[in-house]
């Protein structure tokens, strides 16, 4: 099992320590517990620490807390090993830490101090807390920014990806269905140093390419068809989160190729821009404005294409934010700027965050055009986009499915982002 090196694990808590002790509270982060399978008897759900308590303590252990006194520092409590778990699990090592039984009487010592309980809160201390939004938020802007650890696990988590979605293009195949492509392409991940997948596999043949979270299904691919894969390896909780789409038998047609050269033209503007300083708004905005742009090329829409993308019209083609925070797990901390209202929009969607961009972010950059019956044939959207979408034309691309391209980049102090997923060509062909 991956080990953070202790070195890595103490200067997160220095860190954190450093933002926190301008509270004059007791923080607590929680690791949580297993959660039992109804009638499974012994069995529980597939388990994972609460992010927050795995980055401050390296450790995959549940019912585990780690403790923060603004005078004394951190202490981490554990739970011991149990002869059942070295009997059913192999477990031998002790976990270092105070017992977690000894964390009342270190609690009763600080009586004075506020607690505030984040990570998997125990049901009897969720009181409410007013310093406690305040102390999440110190916890997140801490950890939006990767160490080189985590950029290390990043980096590795690319490649067995990379190797994933090399595999899944060989096998897609016209007549191979959608699960053989994601069996395929999860078993070379595994081969390449994968611990886990780090979330649902996602592969969408002709029409059904454009279903944002489409489960692998026995649909099959055909020749001519778009073919999307959206996949991530991960290694050790840190996982890449990676978009092709691809032609089945490279035999599309013209509009197959507009759509990949007109997603990829919008990548490429969101990247470039995606630099220390910049809104993440602005950069969704970006890959809004060039769609919108493209679109009215291929006579899908009509007018101005700012104006297009700026009234929302385009998000009936792209309807979901730029991209999101990656790291320790798929969706990493996110969130909004001090102040700011939750949930804003931008060009139509609601970007998953929503602030300046630093160095030491890693972010998923994912525009996309898809043609999805249920927003094409809105009466809310005919009523308010009626006059700019043109809908005969709409009429001969509906079937053909949607179109993604997603990398991961690590935004850099100066210039431009490091596009950690660049070894994975884009547009993947087989051999004639």
């Amino acid at each position: 099992m991956y080990r953070f090196d202790s070195s890595a694990i103490l200067a997160r808590q220095h860190r954190l320590a450093s933002v926190l002790s301008s509270f004059r509270c007791v923080v607590l982060v929680a690791a949580g517990e297993p959660v039992p399978i109804p009638g499974g008897h012994d069995q529980t759900f597939p388990w994972v620490p609460h992010p927050d308590y795995y980055w401050l303590s390296g450790s995959r252990r549940p019912g585990g807390i780690m403790a923060f006194d603004p005078s004394e520092g951190w202490v981490s409590f554990v739970v011991p090993v149990t002869e059942a778990e070295r009997l059913w699990d192999g477990a031998e090592e002790e976990p270092e830490g105070r017992p977690v039984t000894e964390l009342d009487t270190w609690l009763a010592t600080r009586s004075s101090l506020p607690q505030v309980w984040l990570g998997c809160v125990p049901d009897e201390k969720r009181t409410h807390v007013a310093d406690r939004p305040r102390v999440q938020e110190a916890l997140d802007s801490v950890r939006r920014i990767k160490d080189e650890a985590e950029i290390d696990l990043l980096r590795r988590a690319t490649a067995t990806t990379c190797a994933g979605h090399l595999r899944a293009r060989e096998v897609a195949r016209p007549y191979v269905s959608e699960r053989r492509v994601q069996i395929e392409l999860e078993a070379e991940m595994f081969r390449h140093g994968a611990d886990a997948t780090g979330y649902g596999t996602i592969v969408g043949a002709g029409a059904r390419s454009a279903i944002l979270h489409g489960h692998p299904g026995m649909d099959t691919v055909r020749t001519g068809e778009f073919v999307l894969v959206d996949a991530g390896g991960a290694i050790a909780g840190y996982t890449a989160d990676i978009t092709r789409t691809f032609v089945a038998g490279n035999a599309g047609d013209t509009r197959h190729a507009a759509l990949l050269a007109l997603v990829e033209r919008a990548m490429d503007a969101s990247i470039a821009i995606s630099t220390c300083g910049t809104e993440w708004h602005d950069v969704h905005r970006r890959s809004a404005e060039v769609i919108a742009d493209g679109l009215v090329s291929l006579g899908i829409l009509r007018g101005d294409p700012v104006e297009l993308a700026n009234d929302g019209a385009v998000a009936i083609f792209f309807p979901h934010g730029v991209g999101h925070m990656l790291g320790l797990g798929v969706r990493d901390v996110g969130g909004r700027s001090v102040g700011r209202a939750a949930g804003r929009m931008c060009c139509g969607a609601r970007p998953r965050v929503d602030m300046p961009l630093q160095a030491g972010f890693v972010m998923t950059v994912e525009p996309g055009v898809y043609f999805v019956d249920a927003l094409l044939d809105s009466p809310e959207h005919h009523a308010r986009f009626g006059s700019v979408i043109q809908w005969d034309e709409v009429q001969r691309w509906r079937g053909i499915g949607g179109v993604r391209l997603e990398d991961n980049i690590l935004i850099c102090a100066q210039g431009a982002p490091e596009n950690l997923s660049a070894g994975i060509p884009r547009q993947l062909r087989l051999p004639e």
